[in-house]
């Protein structure tokens, strides 16, 4: 009788830890990046070609760099057409992060736009106005 109440209880534990989804015991909140990338200024004169980079970078290393396809200066949307990407942090990084554009302008050189996504924030929403 006590063996088959010993194995009742083993069952039971064990069909409640099998439908726990998360056996880490770790509930960190999902962290994602919002960018925006756009341009309040007249540029129908300028032909330079630009790569605009999504960037993001922790204490110690770039953990996401993703390039976007290259395009003239003056084809960069207006603020209604605006560009806009969505991107989970990877690996659910929680530390205290870098977050913004890199571009390169072809023959003129590099500049970036970076903010800071601070440790515990859940989103980030960086919006760019091309200058």
């Amino acid at each position: 009788m006590r063996t088959k109440l010993i194995l009742a209880a083993v069952a039971v534990l064990c069909v409640i830890y099998s439908c726990t989804k998360d056996h880490s015991g770790s509930n960190k909140p999902t962290r994602k990046v919002h960018y925006e990338l756009f341009t309040t200024q007249n540029f129908s004169e300028d032909n330079h070609d630009i790569q605009f980079n999504l960037f993001m970078r922790d204490n110690r290393r770039t953990i996401f760099d993703s390039a976007l396809a290259i395009m003239k200066i003056k084809d960069i949307p207006d603020s209604l057409n605006r560009l806009i990407f969505d991107k989970l942090v990877p690996g659910n990084n929680q530390d205290s992060l870098v977050v913004g554009f890199t571009y390169r302008i072809f023959d003129v050189g590099y500049s970036w736009y970076l903010d800071k996504f601070s440790k515990g924030d859940t989103l980030k929403v960086i919006k760019y106005s091309f200058k």
